[in-house]
């Protein structure tokens, strides 16, 4: 599960705005500004989530930690 800030984090270090997410991951942008203001994990259909995270690694990121100890992410390492 991922949390609003990770999506938030994820946003910046891509330089992607609401509507480049949405339109990369099929999630209406009231979606996604709704999701980021959450704290914690985001709540939402699983179906949205999955979209949200597969759009977000897609471009290179991955997420680390967990909700409980250092939550974030970062860019895929080099292999």
């Amino acid at each position: 599960m991922i949390s609003g800030a990770q999506v938030r984090a994820a946003r910046a270090l891509l330089d992607w705005s609401i509507k480049d997410l949405s339109e990369r991951s099929n999630v209406s942008t009231p979606t996604i500004q709704r999701l980021e203001r959450q704290h914690g994990l985001i709540s939402s259909q699983p179906r949205t989530v999955i979209d949200l995270q597969k759009a977000i690694e897609e471009a290179g990121l991955e997420f680390i930690g967990t909700p409980d100890n250092g939550p974030g992410v970062r860019f895929k390492p080099k292999a």
